[in-house]
C-alpha cells in the first residue's frame, strides 16, 4: 500500500485544543510535526504576527505538513531535524521563548505501512526501524551484531519482554544459520521462542521486541530526556509543555521530569493525572488507545 494514501489523525486534538490557549501572535513548537494534524488546528488560531516552527526527522512527514500548512497566515518553519535539536533552532530563529511546545511521541500509520522503514511485522519489510534514515544503525545491525547478553538486556530494558533471555537465545541460534535480515523472520524467531502462536496472545508475541529495537535504533528515550531537559528555559511565563507517550517508558520520564520540575518551582502540572483518549476517539482511531497526555505550565 502506498503510505501516502493513509490518512494520520492527530491524536487527543480537542482535548489539546480545550486545554491550550495560544495568544494570536503566539510562539508554537510541535516537536514532531507528523503530518502537521495537531499543527493545523493550532495555526489556524494564529495570526500574521505569530510563529509556527516545526520539528521531524522524517522527511515525508516535513513535506507533508508543508502541504497541509501552506495556507496558515502565520510565520512557519520546518527543520528536518530531531527534537533534541529544539533549542538550537529556536536560536538559529532568533526566538527565545515560546508559548507551547507539544510533543506526540507517537508512530504514524504511513511510517508503520512504510516498506522502507521496516517497522511493522504484520507485513515482511526490510528490518531497519530507522525514521531518520541519516542514522548509521539498522535494527538489523543490532540483530545481527550484538552479543546474546546485550541483545537480551536491550529486550528487557527497552521492551520489557521478561522472556528477553530466551528471545535472545532463539534470535542468536537462528542468525548462526543465516544473517536476519526482515521483520517477517524476526517476528517468527520471537513467536517460536514465546511458543505461543500470536492469535492465542492478547498482543502479537513480537510486540516487545519490535518496540525495543525501534527505541535503540531511534534513541527515542535519550531524545525526549532532552527534550523535557530544554523545555523550562524555552517557555514563557505562564507557557505550556504538552506530550502524548504511548509507552510506559516515556510516560514514566514524562512523568518524573515534570514532577521534578515542579518540585523545583519550575512548572505547575496542569494533568494531575494523563488524560487519555474516550472511547469514541479509540473506536475511530484505534492506534490512539494507548496515548496518554500530560501538560504542565512554566511557573
Amino acid at each position: 500500500m502506498d503510505s501516502s494514501a493513509i490518512q494520520h489523525i492527530p491524536v487527543l486534538a480537542d482535548v489539546l485544543t480545550e486545554k491550550i490557549n495560544l495568544p494570536p501572535d503566539g510562539v508554537m513548537v510541535d516537536a514532531t510535526i507528523g503530518h502537521g494534524g495537531h499543527s493545523y488546528l493550532f495555526g489556524q488560531t494564529l495570526g500574521p504576527e505569530a510563529v509556527l516552527i516545526g520539528l521531524d526527522v522524517d522527511e515525508n512527514s516535513i513535506r507533508r505538513a508543508q502541504s497541509k500548512l501552506k495556507d496558515l497566515t502565520c510565520e512557519v518553519f520546518f527543520f528536518n531535524t530531531n527534537f533534541a535539536r529544539i533549542s538550537e533552532k529556536m536560536q538559529q530563529l532568533a526566538i527565545d521563548k515560546a508559548d507551547f511546545i507539544l510533543a506526540d511521541l507517537g508512530v504514524s500509520s504511513s511510517q508503520l505501512a512504510d516498506e522502507q522503514t521496516g517497522l511493522s511485522f504484520l507485513r515482511d519489510m526490510p528490518l531497519d526501524m530507522r525514521i531518520d534514515k541519516r542514522l548509521k544503525t539498522t535494527a538489523a545491525d543490532i540483530v545481527n551484531k550484538k552479543d546474546e547478553k546485550s541483545l537480551a538486556d536491550l529486550i528487557y530494558r527497552f521492551g520489557q519482554d521478561r522472556a528477553s533471555r530466551r528471545i535472545a537465545r532463539f534470535i542468536v541460534r537462528h542468525r548462526r544459520a543465516r544473517p536476519i535480515t526482515t521483520t517477517g523472520q524476526l517476528a517468527a524467531i520471537v513467536s517460536k521462542a514465546l511458543g505461543r502462536p500470536a492469535k492465542k496472545r492478547r498482543i502479537h508475541p513480537a510486540t516487545r521486541t519490535f518496540q525495543a529495537l525501534r527505541i535503540a535504533v531511534n534513541n527515542e528515550l535519550d531524545n525526549l530526556t532532552k527534550l523535557l531537559d530544554s523545555a523550562p528555559d524555552l517557555l514563557k511565563q505562564t507557557g505550556r509543555i504538552a506530550v502524548i507517550s504511548f509507552h510506559s517508558l516515556e510516560e514514566s520520564l514524562v512523568k518524573l521530569d515534570f514532577k521534578m520540575n515542579e518540585k523545583k518551582g519550575f512548572y505547575k502540572i496542569i494533568t494531575k493525572k494523563p488524560i487519555v483518549p474516550s472511547t469514541q476517539e479509540i473506536i475511530e482511531n484505534p492506534r490512539a488507545r494507548s496515548a496518554k497526555l500530560r501538560i504542565a505550565q512554566k511557573s
